[in-house]
């Protein structure tokens, strides 16, 4: 299984996305990435960092599948404590890999998308 805690749905990534996470990891489970409030301190990001740990361990520890591991994409002190503590329990944690395309439309203004390439390890438990 796949737990996609992230902002961005599955079922809005590229076909190429999809196809390379199922291949890897079967389902696919969407957890909606928290909002990290700009103003709090390191203490309550790692309170929160602990709770989604939990929450994606549990998760992790019901299923059935033998290969499993939690795309993680977000705010970067959060995913930081995140990654470590999941870790902890042996889990993989991936990132997605993009390539961005800019091009300018008819008001010279920047349009950027995003085009998926791989999952990257954040390191290897």
């Amino acid at each position: 299984m796949l737990l996609n805690l992230s902002n961005h749905h599955s079922s809005n990534w590229q076909p190429k996305q999809i196809e390379a996470a199922k291949k890897s990891y079967g389902e696919i489970t969407d957890l909606n990435f928290p909002n990290i409030h700009p103003e709090w301190d390191e203490l309550q990001v790692s309170e929160l960092a602990k709770e989604y740990a939990d929450k994606c361990v549990q998760a992790i520890n019901k299923t059935v599948d033998t290969v499993n591991a939690i795309h993680v994409m977000g705010e970067m002190t959060f995913s930081y404590a995140f990654v470590k503590l999941v870790e902890s329990y042996h889990i993989q944690c991936i990132a997605s890999t993009t390539e961005r395309v800019v091009t300018l439309n008819n008001n010279g203004e920047k349009i950027s998308s995003f085009n998926f390439i791989k999952f990257r390890k954040y390191s290897k438990p």
